[in-house]
């Protein structure tokens, strides 16, 4: 059933908005109810149907969900963008700027009932006070999240419960974060809830600790779970970010050693036992640290290796996105006309229907290296084929972002309704629920 507040309420709603407009009863009635059954609906006394208020909503000239919530037209896709802009900023390391965006939505998503939105918003905050040191304050960023998504399946509350685990980490309870990871990864198994990317958030969050407290070999276990659950997952883009994340929860303490250190006995582990797939992810995320440190050079090498690893497997998708982080890094070093040409070679293995994400991706990144070179002709062709992609996948948050760098690229060159246009777009998007084929559970790490 459609969400709606109560009849008084709407009632109210009605009436205010009957008044601002200047309008009778009688004229917000036409053609087809009458004034006393508007009358009776201000009042509350009476619950109007859907096809009533649509009506309504179309003479007052406000959009049926904002005149039954509340809430503004496009609140939950407006919401979804910023959120997208604010993961984005934490992503680049402006941690202080990220939390004041989380902040006001935050705020805006608990005025309008918004759970998803306030959930995303505090495990956004919890993650940016992990970033700042303020380890209190993580956690309880990320207890709010999980009271917020108290009547919500374990699997979305696990990155709450994944980042509360980290920010007792980082204070030196390792025992403790240990326990609320494994009892979730015990609860995850024993109910049956084979979430992939759950459980790689799991797996992966736990090798820091373990490192830690000399627990080397269940580090290792750890990492073979983590990376043997990466094909399984849903989106190769998610399975990175995930791979990122463990990097990042050593890195906030500049333990750059460390995560190098972890990252090679998964590497080694991957070598004695042939899982070349794997060993490619190891690979790729010590690229992803080297990039983090600011050493390119080396970041370079790795993800070079990784990439040749993912191609002699035939791992097409890993390949593709590696080849995208790589062109980045090449890029970042000056070398944009090989990361071009990289990017080129990619969309050459792509089309829309097999890898369309990934091919959108390498067109945003060469419409940013044309931008850099100042042609915007080339720019704007490259965000409008990345455009066409996204569309046709699917993809909500990656289109949000690409609609913002189309918009800010017409609007600089003068084009404002055309950028306009291109803002609308990203904000007429909504995110809509993917599928993703689950396979078996992995065993638990030896307890």
């Amino acid at each position: 059933m459609q969400e709606r507040d109560d009849p008084e309420t709407v009632g109210r709603r009605v009436q205010r908005l009957r008044a601002e407009r200047g309008m009778t009863q009688k004229q917000l009635a036409e053609p087809v109810y009458t004034p006393a059954y508007i009358s009776t609906l201000e009042a509350g006394r009476v619950r109007a149907s859907e096809a009533a208020l649509r009506h309504i909503a179309e003479r007052l000239g406000v959009a049926y969900q904002e005149l039954v919530t509340g809430r503004p037209a496009r609140l939950a896709t407006d919401l979804r963008l910023r959120l997208t802009e604010a993961q984005r900023a934490l992503a680049t390391g402006e941690a202080a700027r990220a939390a004041e965006q989380y902040t006001v939505l935050l705020a805006e998503a608990e005025e309008h009932d918004l759970v998803d939105a306030q959930a995303a918003a505090l495990l956004g905050l919890g993650e940016c006070a992990l970033d700042t040191g303020e380890l209190a304050a993580a956690r309880h960023h990320f207890e709010r999240c999980e009271h917020v998504l108290a009547d919500a399946p374990l699997p979305a509350r696990v990155p709450a419960l994944r980042g509360r685990a980290v920010s007792h980490y980082l204070a030196g309870e390792l025992r403790y974060a240990v326990y609320l990871l494994e009892s979730t990864l015990d609860e995850l198994n024993r109910g049956g809830l084979h979430d992939p990317d759950a459980l790689l958030l799991l797996y992966a969050g736990i090798i820091g600790p373990y490192m830690d407290m000399g627990a080397h070999v269940r580090a290792a276990k750890a990492a073979e779970f983590a990376l043997a659950l990466a094909p399984q997952a849903g989106d190769p883009a998610l399975v990175a970010r995930m791979h990122r994340s463990v990097a990042r929860t050593l890195l906030a303490e500049g333990r750059v050693a460390e995560a190098d250190a972890s990252l090679a006995k998964a590497a080694e582990l991957y070598r004695t036992l042939h899982l070349r797939t794997e060993l490619a992810n190891c690979h790729w995320m010590r690229g992803y640290v080297y990039a983090q440190n600011g050493e390119l050079e080396r970041a370079e090498e790795e993800l070079r290796q990784a990439l040749a690893m993912f191609a002699a497997g035939r791992a097409a998708l890993y390949g593709s996105q590696a080849a995208v982080e790589l062109a980045d890094v090449l890029h970042r070093r000056g070398k944009s006309e090989e990361a071009a040409e990289l990017l080129h070679h990619v969309l050459s293995d792509l089309s829309p229907d097999r890898g369309a994400l990934h091919s959108a991706a390498a067109h945003r990144l060469l419409g940013i290296i044309a931008e850099d070179a100042r042609d915007t002709e080339a720019a704007e062709e490259h965000y409008v084929r990345a455009l066409s992609l996204l569309e046709r996948a699917g993809a909500a948050g990656d289109l949000a972002d690409l609609c913002r760098l189309l918009g800010d690229l017409l609007r600089r060159t003068g084009r404002v309704e055309a950028a306009l246009d291109a803002y609308r777009t990203g904000l007429g998007h909504r995110r809509a629920p993917g599928t993703t084929t689950l396979g078996p559970a992995p065993a638990q790490p030896p307890v």
